[in-house]
């Protein structure tokens, strides 16, 4: 869900020219499947398209091509931190380390729940990349190439 939150308001804040939204989990167990129907069905109801997302595991080779790497939870970030030890703490984050209301937390996972999981979710995902957008917007630096 937050890859394709992300993905359009980087758009619509013009810097998807600079900017790559990517997503990925760090086990194949949906490698090349689109999104859970329930999250889709969220997404789509707050004028999100997932139609084009489709699952990837992520590969350890990422760490160098890409500025800044976001987890979901703890598991994710120590594997991702694992993959390459000596990867500097500011590259490999929380992703909700930019969640204004909460900071630093996880994003639950709404998979064994009902719909108003996905719908937390979405809120918490929406008022993230806000501001993950905003700094984006403010430094450029971080997107110049």
């Amino acid at each position: 869900m937050a890859d394709v939150v992300l993905a359009k308001r980087v758009d619509e804040a013009g810097l998807a020219g600079r900017v790559t939204v990517s997503s990925c989990g760090t086990g194949d167990w949906h490698v090349g499947q689109p999104m859970d129907t329930r999250a889709a069905a969220t997404l789509l109801a707050g004028d999100y398209d997932p139609s084009s997302h489709r699952a990837r595991q992520f590969d350890p080779s990422w760490l160098e091509s890409n500025d800044l790497v976001l987890a979901m939870d703890d598991t994710n970030l120590a594997d991702v931190r694992r993959a390459d030890p000596d990867v500097s703490p500011e590259r490999v984050r929380l992703f909700r380390d930019f969640d204004p209301v909460d900071p630093g937390g996880a994003v639950p996972d709404p998979y064994y729940g009902g719909e108003e999981g996905f719908e937390e979710v979405l809120a918490m995902v929406e008022r993230t990349c806000g501001v993950l957008v905003a700094a984006l917007q403010q430094h450029p630096q971080i997107v110049e190439p």
